[in-house]
């Protein structure tokens, strides 16, 4: 796939970046233009403007960072760039971890703050950072320069398009009535990042949360942002099959694990036709089988492992029994013994916020327009922006790339891909609109 036409300039190397660069765009933009007095009615289409002031620099940093990634739990390089660029843009910040950041943004409109210096509503924004285990294919000039290891899930736009909306935001903070925190989160893609990230006390004193994922199965040019369920619960869970080894051509003196293992596979799947009910999503992959030690030996052990996806509550919380019941009993007719040796729920269901998905509402049709708006069904991988709605309420917006006019539309995770660029503006616009709306909610605009 060929990379996507855009407004960035040339950089074959990627080897450094123009941190100055963001600010300037924001800077050039606004000449003669003074936030404190702007009128309310005419924010969303500043914020447009700055939108797409900034979307060179900011895809200079998505290739950037796209050409430099880091798997979960060892973000540390992509932090450092981070900071880099918060510092350029003159924005407090801190590191909770060595891999992750987060950083201030305070409204100076009237009444942001009350007498003992509290804002008067919070917003925690989120983009995740980490990149996974993939060898990219792309052939695009700023592919991967770490081997085995790519942004295969758009986090490197969500970075870029986060400092964007800081540098936005942080040039229209007179109009913020409120205070913006930006979480940089490690380790989305093992589900462990969200929950450091609450630990670490990023939701206190938090009224409300967005998040933001780039998505492929949603047009370019569109958005979703529906209240109720959009991502499923996730876990994860491995079996371990005891058999007893033997002489390959004298099974009969066995016990077969990987034959046990196989048809353990081959039954986990009635759990979803027959102990499910046909209308609730489910899903039980096995994404790994290992087992023996020679091509001349019954296999006496072997193990599997894999991933349960579901969105229902009482589903989730039925699997690992049910799990249990079919890798016990297949591997008993067998003669051999399986143990569900691990079951980890790996992060719960995203459920928007039915008022925050209509603040999002009226954010998208203030900066991108009505038509942009579209209805997507939510999907079944999971995310762990979960953790944080457990604490506050929040959205969690699909952003459309999907675009077959410049090329083959692969979906997340693939080694080909490749999103449309161009629609990182709209992200970009989505997330400070969305900032300005909901920190001025109740307030007159």
């Amino acid at each position: 796939m060929t990379a996507p036409e855009s407004t960035a300039t040339s950089n074959t190397s990627y080897q450094s970046l123009d941190y100055k660069r963001l600010g300037e765009a924001v800077t050039e933009a606004l000449s003669g233009v003074d936030a404190a007095v702007v009128d309310s009615q005419e924010v969303p289409q500043l914020i447009k403007k700055l939108s797409q002031a900034v979307e060179p620099a900011m895809i200079e940093i998505r290739r950037f960072l796209h050409a430099h990634p880091e798997p979960s739990l060892k973000e540390v390089e992509t932090a450092r760039t981070i900071t880099h660029q918060l510092e350029a843009l003159g924005i407090p910040y801190y590191m909770p971890y060595e891999n992750s950041v987060v950083a201030t943004i305070k409204g100076t409109a009237p009444g942001a703050y009350d007498s003992q210096s509290h804002p008067r509503k919070r917003l925690l924004m989120r983009a995740d950072i980490d990149a996974l285990p993939v060898q990219e294919e792309t052939g695009a000039p700023y592919a991967s320069q770490t081997p085995g290891i790519m942004h295969a899930c758009g986090h490197d736009c969500h970075a870029a398009m986060l400092l964007g909306a800081a540098a936005i935001l942080s040039r229209i903070a007179p109009v913020l009535c409120g205070e913006v925190r930006l979480v940089f989160q490690p380790a989305e893609e093992n589900s462990t990042g969200a929950s450091m990230m609450v630990k670490a006390g990023v939701c206190d004193g938090v009224d409300g949360a967005y998040g933001c994922h780039i998505w492929s199965e949603v047009p370019a040019g569109k958005v979703s942002l529906e209240a109720g369920p959009r991502m499923a619960n996730a876990d994860w869970w491995r079996i371990d099959i005891k058999g007893k080894s033997a002489h390959g051509a004298l099974p009969h003196r066995g016990a077969d694990a990987i034959l046990a293992g196989a048809a353990i596979i081959e039954e986990l799947q009635t759990i979803v036709s027959r102990s499910v009910s046909p209308f609730e999503p489910a899903v039980v992959t096995v994404g790994q089988f290992h087992g023996g030690t020679a091509r001349n030996v019954v296999a006496g052990s072997a193990w599997l492992e894999g991933t349960v996806r579901t969105f229902d509550p009482e589903i989730h919380a039925r699997m690992p029994l049910l799990m249990k019941r079919v890798a016990e009993e297949t591997a008993a007719a067998l003669g051999c013994e399986a143990t569900v040796s691990q079951y980890d729920l790996g992060s719960w269901a995203v459920v928007n916020d039915a008022h925050a998905s209509q603040i999002a509402a009226r954010a998208a049709e203030a900066v991108l327009g009505k038509d942009a708006i579209a209805r997507y069904r939510g999907s079944i991988p999971g995310e762990d922006f979960s953790e944080y709605l457990f604490e506050v309420p929040g959205v969690f917006v699909f952003l459309g790339c999907a675009n077959p006019a410049k090329g083959p539309v692969h979906p997340q995770h693939s080694c080909f891909y490749n999103p449309d660029e161009t629609v990182l503006k709209n992200g970009v616009a989505l997330e400070a609109a969305y900032a300005w709306e909901f920190l001025g909610e109740g307030l007159a605009h």
